[in-house]
């Protein structure tokens, strides 16, 4: 065996959506990484599709938004759901949310769309290759050893020797069965198996069909053949899901789709049938030492919207700026515990209410299955609020019977259109930033308040990359020159400050720390609050 010559900081298993967010999100924030998966190639199967607002959040932060909109142009018209009891006799359903529908250009400055997981995660490959993120597939991950310093792995691809190497620190994203949260002995609760369905993927042109009925989800009404009918390119590759009859042999599905369509001799193709049960299963601790559980290997839930998909993008957008300030020596090591205390009773609350969404759509946002209370879809996605973690928290109130995004720490920053197009979500990151009121002379004079947030934010580029090297990257998004950002009287209401407030942003847009009037001392109020923020002793 040997070692790596240039060994990454970061060792990524698993390259699927998670592992491959993981791998640019790092990137984006200075720190070299390795990802390895064993197959050979991305998933050949549509799975998830749905990707939501808050997921196009990040996706815009790092500057790869409109790629993925253009990969998901498939679906640009295929939002909405119906039902019927064929697919040629369905009519488009109604949206409606238990709230009302919300003015969405006042909440978040991205667009949710639709693309199936085997358009976007090649997309996501080539965008992470193109940055310079080092993507191995076909390569497996067979070993792993931890201590106080850091982890060993053995790799081996299929006609290579085994290589072991050495990395602060490794992520799982190795999928529900995860060999490695496995091998860690990290338990899971959670509702448990919550029943058995199938996944019958098929190729027939059915655009005439649907035109002027364009759908996300179809639902099929009748006793013969019900379930679900899934776009996955909207034209000629679908999906059927259900519950019923889920063990037929394979030769009897075409019949039972030409029933569950409406025609009969409708020409199609199966291309898979894939059996599955749907569960919520948690594990209990998300953090092992130097190695983190994210998406589907922290935590399986019902596909309701591609919730765990979506959790497990944010996931790991969570935990790349902790590592990434943490290897800088920015952080004390105790932030990377917040990952766990943060992301655990998100994926928790989200897995659970996924799993008493009842599969109707006619019902599916107001009625859960066994009495729960169910949260708004709007504040599920984008008003989560964490309970404790890597924040100073207010006691503020905080809901989620409705999109509650007033300025809590532990919140995502309100969304507010700034006078130059951007929003407040793009100021911050890689580093944070400070967003004050209009009377804020007092924040802008002191020296030492920029050196303060400078001391928190993470290069673009390794800190060891050659200058040549940082000037030819020009991919990555580059340090913001700008840490102190004065905003008007509508901010301050919005963010529950006054005038001379202020409110302190992570690199995750989160906002960590609230100050209603400006502290008699600013910048050592400031440097009090990075200091817990970040796990730090007091050094001032």
């Amino acid at each position: 065996m040997m070692y790596d010559v240039h060994e990454p900081r970061v060792l990524i298993v698993g390259g699927g959506l998670v592992g491959l967010t993981a791998a640019l999100f790092l990137r984006y924030h200075g720190v070299p990484s390795l990802l390895v998966e064993r197959r050979a190639t991305t998933s050949p199967q549509p799975k998830a599709r749905r990707i939501n607002i808050r997921t196009m959040e990040l996706f815009d932060q790092i500057g790869i938004g409109e790629t993925v909109l253009d990969a998901a142009r498939d679906l640009s018209a295929h939002q909405a759901m119906a039902a019927g009891p064929t697919l040629a006799r369905a009519t488009r359903l109604p949206f409606t949310l238990p709230g009302g529908m919300p003015d969405w250009a006042a909440i978040t400055p991205s667009t949710a769309c639709l693309c199936a997981q085997d358009l976007l995660e090649p997309t996501l490959r080539t965008l992470a290759t193109e940055r310079g993120c080092d993507i191995r597939f076909g390569v497996e991950c067979t070993e792993f050893t931890q201590d106080t310093t850091g982890v060993t792995a053995t790799l081996r691809s299929a006609d290579g020797d085994p290589r072991r190497m050495r990395v602060s620190y490794l992520i799982a994203a190795d999928g529900a069965a995860s060999p490695i949260r496995e091998r860690l002995g990290i338990t899971r609760s959670g509702r448990g198996t919550l029943g058995r369905a199938v996944n019958v993927y098929f190729h027939a042109e059915l655009s005439n069909l649907v035109r002027g009925r364009e759908f996300n989800l179809c639902q099929i009404e009748n006793d013969r053949a019900p379930g679900a009918f899934m776009s996955v390119d909207g034209a000629r590759r679908w999906i059927f899901s259900t519950s019923h009859d889920i063990d037929r042999p394979v030769r009897d599905w075409p019949r039972a789709l030409r029933i569950a369509i409406g025609e009969p001799d409708v020409d199609l193709e199966v291309v898979s049938v894939l059996p599955w049960e749907p569960g919520m299963f948690v594990a209990d601790r998300y953090r092992d030492g130097r190695i983190f559980l994210a998406g589907d290997a922290a935590h399986v839930m019902p596909p309701y919207a591609a919730a765990g998909a979506n959790t497990g993008i944010h996931d790991v957008h969570n935990l790349a700026w902790k590592l990434a300030a943490v290897l800088r020596g920015a952080a004390g090591p105790g932030l990377l515990d917040t990952y766990h205390t943060e992301r655990h009773p998100v994926g928790w609350f989200t897995a659970d209410q996924s799993s008493v969404r009842t599969a109707d759509l006619r019902t599916l946002a107001h009625r859960s299955t066994d009495g729960t209370p169910l949260a708004d879809p709007i504040a599920m996605i984008l008003g989560q609020r964490y309970p404790s973690g890597a924040f100073i928290d207010d006691d503020s109130p905080h809901t989620l019977t409705h999109l509650d995004l007033t300025g809590q720490p532990g919140t995502r920053v309100p969304h507010l259109p700034l006078p130059d197009g951007r929003s407040t979500l793009d100021l911050p990151g890689p580093g944070f930033a400070l967003l004050t009121g209009p009377q804020a002379d007092h924040w802008q004079l002191s020296k030492r308040l920029p050196d303060a947030l400078r001391e928190t934010g993470c290069a673009a580029t390794p800190p060891d990359a050659s200058s040549t090297e940082r000037r030819a990257d020009h991919r990555i998004p580059p340090r913001p020159r700008t840490y102190v950002h004065t905003l008007d009287e509508k901010w301050c209401v919005a963010a529950g400050i006054t005038r001379s407030g202020a409110l302190l942003l992570r690199p995750d847009q989160i906002v960590a720390w609230r100050t209603p009037t400006a502290p008699a001392d600013p910048a050592t109020a400031l440097d009090s609050a990075l200091d817990r923020i970040l796990a730090e002793p007091q050094k001032r």
